[in-house]
């Protein structure tokens, strides 16, 4: 009987998306060698996205991704969210805010 997985995800701001750190840090860990955590298609296969997704991550031909994608990728590969991706929020939130603060003063 398989274990209902017990990782809470963080509710983030509308507008987030996160941006990858460093390829060197997922290619450490992803790839077919054996001495890696997992394959790109294995690593694909669990978060629910296209194997070439994640072949332009390791690649670095695509460094963002959705907060749901980041925090399944750590999760598969058992490190926080935070050890490879830096939450970033999109410049039309930002710009709401100002304007929002802007408003309120």
């Amino acid at each position: 009987m398989e274990r209902a997985m017990a990782t809470r995800y963080r509710r983030r701001p509308k507008g987030t998306w996160m941006r990858l750190h460093s390829a060197h840090l997922l290619r450490a860990v992803v790839g077919p060698e054996p001495e890696k955590k997992m394959s790109a298609r294995q690593l694909a296969r669990y978060v629910g996205v296209h194997p070439s997704f994640i072949d332009h991550l390791v690649a670095e031909r695509r460094r963002s991704c959705s907060p749901q994608v980041a925090d399944r990728i750590a999760e598969a590969l058992g490190v926080p969210t935070e050890f490879l991706f830096q939450e970033q929020v999109s410049s039309a939130e930002r710009a709401t805010d100002k304007h929002k603060a802007v408003s309120a003063a």
